[in-house]
């Protein structure tokens, strides 16, 4: 049987490759990729929206000779499924292209090494013209002259140069360019700050590297508040195929307990649910996030439970990675180890949801609501009738409003709207009313409930029982306002 050489039409692949999917964040992080496979220190990110717009990625990594620069700059550069270095973050050899010309018709690609500088580019209008993989090689000093921010690599020893024009797919449909820009690149902030979090705080094992848009740095956002009161279960390391995969299960603080920067930075309420799950990284380099690969339901009650996967990129093809290295999903043999472990996680998770924060066995504080067992097996909330604002009411009140409270109470346990609860936790819109009382609200009913006191004795033990009673236990600073002051204080 004979066979002959197809290769495919240069103009057609092209384009065709540029409909692929890449969001401008997910392209500038598949180019940051190649700059830490690089070992670069710094990546330095410049967007200039005016006049003859353009993006360009400075990275002062080992730089590339023309050899190795026309490879890299090639289609299919590199199988993959050939092994590769523990730090090469690449997969598939189109990074680079596919990434770089979904968001421009012109790529350029300038590498130094010492003082040697090589330029080749990627124009979709000259290919389409030649109709050929025809690659432009910079030779001449007034083409090395027009290419933005070429000053700033001469300055380096080494490093590589990658400059996007005719920002073609980012101009479509603005009115504005340069705001849109401005927005687009606020969200290409956030996305890298996730992403390369590990890199950009210097995790111990990783060469901390600095990240800058327009020379301001990008802060790392860690997604598990580890500087907090985060529960980090043990690790659970297996073996697949002779490498490691690390699970690193986490339990987020309740998030009244968060400041409002740090539940900001989670993405608000609603982004605590939408971003509980799995935290794939491979090579430390953020994957997938937000998803439980449909191992569990994604509810409201599981929404604090995060588990770290680091993954090694041999296992690339177990995992089904996609070329834009935004999709992957586990093997069986890794949901297998991971079921276990996602399943007391959630429980984990509820708990802490639950009891807002709080223990859900008995402890120190006297709760409002008491959770216990039902006569058929479930659980029965119910509020707690020793609570000392209930035990005030039932003190001052006649032997009629007593009855008519204890009716109340018992109306209010049995009419809790149970089904609309459990829906309006799995929606994605926020509970109004699931807020904290301010400090003024919690002053008025203190103040309240001492001017019911007959005398400075029975003042002193209110207090002392409201100091463990919710919601007054977290208010101290006005407990100590109303206690009397000792001899001792005054001397």
């Amino acid at each position: 049987m004979k066979s002959i050489s197809l290769p495919p039409y240069a103009p057609t692949l092209i384009e065709s490759t540029r409909a692929i999917g890449y969001t401008l964040e997910a392209a500038i992080a598949d180019i940051v990729d190649n700059s830490i496979s690089a070992g670069a220190a710094s990546v330095d990110i410049y967007f200039f929206p005016i006049g003859d717009s353009y993006i360009a990625i400075l990275d002062d990594g080992d730089g590339m000779t023309a050899e190795e620069l026309e490879l890299a700059m090639r289609y299919g550069s590199q199988n993959p499924n050939e092994k590769r270095a523990t730090n090469d973050l690449g997969r598939f050899g189109l990074g680079l292209k596919t990434a770089s010309l979904s968001q421009c018709r012109t790529l350029t690609v300038v590498s130094k090494q010492g003082n040697r500088i090589e330029g080749r580019r990627w124009d979709i209008d000259h290919v389409a013209k030649e109709h050929d993989w025809s690659l432009l090689v910079l030779d001449t000093v007034e083409e090395f002259a027009d290419i933005p921010r070429i000053e700033e690599l001469k300055k380096l020893k080494s490093g590589t140069l990658v400059v996007w024009q005719n920002l073609d797919r980012l101009m479509v449909g603005e009115i504005d360019f340069s705001r849109s820009m401005s927005k687009k690149m606020d969200d290409v902030r956030s996305h890298l700050s996730l992403v390369f979090h590990r890199y950009i705080s210097g995790e111990p094992g990783l060469k901390r590297m600095i990240i800058r848009m327009n020379n301001t740095p990008v802060e790392p956002a860690t997604p598990f508040l580890t500087n907090r009161h985060t529960q980090v279960m043990d690790d659970e390391v297996f073996e697949i195929e002779g490498a490691k995969v690390v699970v690193t299960p986490y339990i987020l603080p309740h998030f009244s307990s968060l400041s409002a920067d740090e539940l900001s930075a989670l993405g608000g309420k609603d982004g605590l649910r939408k971003r509980q799950g799995f935290y794939v990284y491979r090579n430390k380099r953020l994957l997938i996030w937000g998803t439980w690969f449909r191992m569990i339901p994604q509810d409201e009650l599981s929404k604090l439970a995060r588990v770290r996967v680091d993954i090694p990129n041999e296992l690339d093809n177990l995992w089904t990675l996609d070329i834009k290295k935004s999709k992957a999903m586990p093997p069986e043999e890794v949901r297998n180890n991971l079921d276990s472990v996602i399943k007391r996680l959630a429980q984990l998770s509820r708990n802490t949801s639950v009891v807002r924060g709080k223990r859900e066995a008995r402890d120190a504080i006297v709760h409002i609501w008491e959770r216990s067992k039902g006569r058929h097996g479930g659980s029965f909330y119910s509020i707690n009738r020793g609570h000392p604002m209930i035990e005030l009411m039932q003190e001052i009140a006649t032997p009629q409003v007593k009855r008519t409270l204890k009716n109340l109470l018992t109306a209010i346990e049995t009419g809790l709207p149970l089904h609309s609860l459990y829906l309006d936790l799995n929606s994605d819109k926020p509970i109004e009313n699931d807020t904290d009382t301010s400090m003024q609200d919690i002053a008025e009913m203190l103040q309240g409930m001492i001017e019911q006191m007959p005398n400075e004795v029975a003042k002193a033990d209110l207090l002392s029982r409201l100091a463990v009673s919710e919601p007054f236990v977290n208010y101290p600073q006005l407990i100590n306002q109303y206690k009397p002051v000792s001899r001792r204080d005054i001397q």
